[in-house]
């Protein structure tokens, strides 16, 4: 394709790791396309996602286009693993930051609308200054990227609308409905969100990181109005995350799964933005220990705004005295990165401990595997209802309503062991594996999702 007929993409991620991830991973399926890709952000969060991806050839990123956008110094507290709130307030201050993007972006746009046919901009649904900057270029166009999954979106956007009588949500089960969320978020949050969404109607278009097997209806219900707007468009097609993974890395991890039986081995990670206090870790470690299951738990404070920051003043999170000695060859504790996706796709791993982050959520369910759910803040609570209620595929390790209280032990080891070891773990497992089939053949060359993103690139591609 001749320059001047060229069709670029721009993708601007808010910049957390599950958010970086997933527009990563979606940046990849466009460069595969022969699409240029132009991935925006300051120089450490762009390095985070590139040492962070797994699941990619590391050559195939030829066609992405990094740009290190410098951004004035931000504060980088370290985590409160004592806040009444999980929600990540240390962040702040960086998504704050993410303002000083918008002049650079602004540039790029400009000179890429003199060389490019259409420049198509896919943002972060809370970055909406993209769209409007794309507003502002003869040949720009922006679509949002909703980082969660169309049920909680359908929920959120229900809810900002004021709760409008809606025959497709009041068929829902009416518990569900009753179920309060308060406490997802901090209200410095949800200011800035409000702010950072002032340009959200520009957008033509949204595109979501779920496909039809796992939320068709809600696919089709957040396609309409009033979540839709008139003449706007909506695709689906995850998982973005590679949904074969052949395995070439060397963690001791994996060489420890290799020797594992068949669905034996719960893996157990809260994410990159959640921080759990020190009572906490001693009762999910007792749990475990009482569960007597195998088990590989990431260990890890959650990540600072800069994950590079402050590397040798690190704190290194203490378990019960001689703890991990006790569950050798049992259980692993891990305290670094860890590869997740290879992990969820071993043949030994049985179960994910999870606070159901919407990237954790679509890489378990494309690899097959049922969760045991401990939501922590955002849309993580409406994600447990979807897994565990509507997909059942998953056990509540925690409930929401007792977020403020202490988990005890006990808790712990009757989740870890419905999940692992009994009849009903067997069926959710089934279920998972069932769903997991139906996931991957949607993401096949000649499968819904397939299609869905076919359609996305012929639409980006019109003369």
């Amino acid at each position: 394709m001749d320059q001047e007929h060229q069709v670029v993409v721009v993708v601007v991620p808010l910049p957390a790791q599950g958010h970086l991830n997933q527009l990563l991973h979606f940046s990849h399926l466009v460069s595969d396309r022969q699409i240029p890709v132009h991935y925006v952000g300051a120089a450490t969060h762009n390095r985070q996602v590139k040492t962070r991806i797994h699941g990619w050839d590391p050559s195939a990123t030829s066609n992405i286009h990094f740009h290190d956008f410098l951004i004035p110094s931000f504060p980088t507290p370290p985590p409160d693993t004592n806040a009444a709130n999980k929600w990540p307030s240390h962040l702040l201050p960086m998504f704050e930051a993410t303002d000083h993007l918008r002049q650079p972006l602004a540039e790029l746009l400009h000179s890429l609308s003199l060389t490019c046919r259409r420049v198509v901009v896919v943002h972060d649904n809370v970055m909406s200054f993209a769209a409007k900057e794309a507003t502002l270029i003869p040949n720009g166009e922006a679509y949002s990227f909703n980082s969660c999954s169309a049920f909680g979106v359908m929920f959120f956007k229900w809810e900002a609308l004021g709760r409008p009588s809606f025959p497709g949500i009041e068929s829902i089960n009416q518990d569900l409905l009753q179920l309060s969320f308060e406490d997802c978020m901090t209200y410095d949050f949800i200011n800035f969100i409000t702010k950072h969404m002032e340009f959200s109607d520009l957008h033509v278009g949204e595109i979501y990181n779920t496909c039809y097997p796992i939320e068709g209806k809600f696919i089709d219900l957040v396609s309409q109005e009033p979540f839709l707007k008139a003449g706007n468009k909506r695709w689906a097609f995850g998982p973005l995350n590679p949904v074969s993974v052949n395995s070439n890395s060397a963690h001791r991890c994996l060489e420890w799964l290799d020797k594992q039986s068949p669905n034996s081995v719960l893996y157990v990670s809260f994410g990159t933005m959640t921080s759990i206090s020190d009572e906490e870790i001693t009762a999910i470690a007792i749990g475990f220990e009482k569960s007597e299951q195998k088990f590989i738990w990431v260990l890890r404070q959650a990540d600072l705004s800069d994950v590079y920051a402050n590397q040798d003043q690190e704190i290194q999170i203490k378990l019960p005295e001689g703890y991990e000695e006790r569950v050798k060859g049992v259980g692993m504790i891990l305290r670094d990165w860890a590869p997740q996706l290879e992990i969820l796709g071993h043949s030994s791993t049985g179960g994910f401990l999870t606070h159901c982050g919407w990237n954790s959520c679509m890489e378990s369910l494309s690899m097959g595997v049922p969760m045991a759910a401990w939501p922590m803040h955002s849309d993580q609570p409406r994600n447990t209802m979807l897994i565990t209620q509507i997909l059942k595929v998953g056990v509540v390790a925690r409930e929401w309503g007792n977020r403020k209280e202490v988990a005890s032990p006990t808790e712990i080891e009757d989740a870890v062991r419905k999940l692992m070891a009994s009849d009903d773990g067997k069926d959710m497992r089934k279920r998972a594996e069932e769903l997991g089939v139906a996931i991957r053949e949607s993401a096949s060359k000649e499968g819904k999702s397939t299609a869905e993103f076919n359609s996305f690139v012929s639409h980006i591609s019109r003369v």
